[in-house]
């Protein structure tokens, strides 16, 4: 089975704030990918994960939104947060826009979103 639902572009018609299509969570389930939606925060004085940001998790960049400088930091932060070669990290969606649909093969978004999320809540801890 290959991933034709990235390529229907139907299926992200209301990719803003809502689930992904059932298909393509199907899709996703069988090929061992995770797809997360991430909202960005460029040019920040550190590379952090925020938290939730609705239905996306938020992180903060120190690339600027230049010229795709953002989007190749978000796929090293990302791959060196979950301990993974930058290869298995593609953008889908949102090359010019804070809101991106990441694929993330050989994970699934459980993984992905618990990875992520507990460097959050141990960031928060160990301020307080």
């Amino acid at each position: 089975m290959h991933l034709e639902a990235f390529s229907d572009s139907r299926n992200f018609a209301k990719y803003d704030g809502h689930p992904l299509s059932p298909r393509l969570q199907a899709c996703l389930q069988l090929t061992g990918m995770a797809a997360l939606r991430f909202h960005i925060v460029p040019n920040a004085q550190q590379n952090k994960v925020l938290g939730e940001h609705g239905s996306a998790i938020k992180i903060k960049l120190r690339a600027p939104a230049l010229e795709g400088k953002a989007n190749a930091a978000l796929c090293r932060f990302l791959a060196e947060a979950l301990k993974i070669s930058e290869r298995r990290i593609v953008l889908e969606r949102g090359h010019k826009s804070r809101e991106k649909l990441i694929r993330i093969e050989g994970l699934s978004e459980e993984e992905v979103r618990s990875g992520l999320l507990r460097q959050w809540t141990t960031q928060r801890s160990s301020l307080h």
